[in-house]
């Protein structure tokens, strides 16, 4: 399966061959997992979420500072 992970700041397809976490993925991206909000069709989805199928996710990079 494809995990395309697109948004602002990415854009990076991942082929897996077993299913995955959306952490465990934005792991193999290099993607800092503390750092985006990642949603599907307008919903965010927990990073324990369990990937089983091709699908392309919104990858949003969330700022904070002081």
């Amino acid at each position: 399966m494809e995990i395309h992970l697109h948004g602002r700041d990415h854009d990076v397809r991942v082929a897996l061959e077993t299913q995955r976490t959306v952490r465990e993925v934005l792991v193999e991206a290099e993607i800092l997992p503390s750092t985006v909000l990642v949603s599907f069709e307008g919903t965010i989805l927990p990073h324990s979420t369990v990937l089983t199928q091709s699908v392309k996710l919104l990858v949003t990079t969330v700022s904070s500072g002081g």
